[in-house]
């Protein structure tokens, strides 16, 4: 049996900050309530569908383009518009990193943790994956 991934760990200045930025972002929940002092916050989807994220403290500030990030899609029901609208209002960043004219918007969290916004729903996706299967 293979290993299972518990945490995506992301460095952070504020944990406490960027934890509570991506929990909105997400809409997902604390695993435990932060006390003022902690040094780590954990976030989780409420039903258990990905992977946590884990925000340590860290002393070094970011300083080059990530060299992990995230993926993200509008949830059922909006659309990348809309959910770029949204992001950018939560304090979400424009960043170029080179990736030119593409379908995705490439954007920055609080910290400057890049992140990309993709074009289409996870139900928008899944009948991409399914016709391409299919034929």
């Amino acid at each position: 049996m293979a290993p299972v991934i518990s945490q995506l760990t992301i460095d952070s200045a504020d944990p406490h900050a960027l934890a509570a930025w991506w929990r909105d972002v997400l809409a997902w929940t604390y695993v435990w309530e932060p006390a003022p002092d902690d040094e780590e916050i954990e976030i989780a989807p409420p039903d258990g569908s990905a992977t946590n994220m884990l925000f340590l403290r860290v002393a070094e500030l970011k300083t080059g383009k990530n060299r992990l990030h995230l993926d993200i899609r509008p949830p059922n029901g909006s659309s990348q518009p809309a959910e770029l609208d949204r992001l950018l209002a939560l304090g979400a960043t424009r960043v170029d990193i080179g990736q030119g004219d593409v379908p995705w918007h490439v954007l920055a969290d609080p910290e400057g943790n890049e992140f990309c916004l993709l074009r289409g729903t996870p139900e928008e996706a899944a009948a991409r994956l399914a016709a391409e299967t299919a034929g």
